[in-house]
């Protein structure tokens, strides 16, 4: 478990899925809890790691347009060496599986 990621202080794993694994942490800039989104690099080769790294700040940018009750809001996308995350709302609730 990362320490800090960004400017963002970890406090414990949320879960994890094929993409990558997303961390409940808190912004010590804006005083809130965020959910971390971070992408899986290291088991990939360098050539699909930019293709994943690009698919994820597309889907940061889709999101940040989103505006609706239902959806969650982007705060941040960032990279730290190799790793990229998006920074988002947390909402606590339950797995959907």
């Amino acid at each position: 478990l990362p320490s800090r990621i960004g400017r963002f202080k970890v406090l414990k794993r949320l879960g994890s899925g094929g993409m990558g694994v997303v961390y409940v942490a808190y912004d010590d800039a804006l005083g809130r809890k965020v959910a971390l989104k971070v992408l899986r690099t290291s088991a990939i080769s360098a050539a699909k790691r930019a293709k994943a790294r690009d698919r994820l700040k597309r889907e940061a940018q889709a999101m940040a347009k989103l505006s609706h009750p239902h959806g969650i809001t982007i705060y941040d996308v960032g990279q730290i060496d190799d790793q990229i995350f998006l920074a988002m709302e947390f909402v606590k609730g339950v797995t959907l599986t």
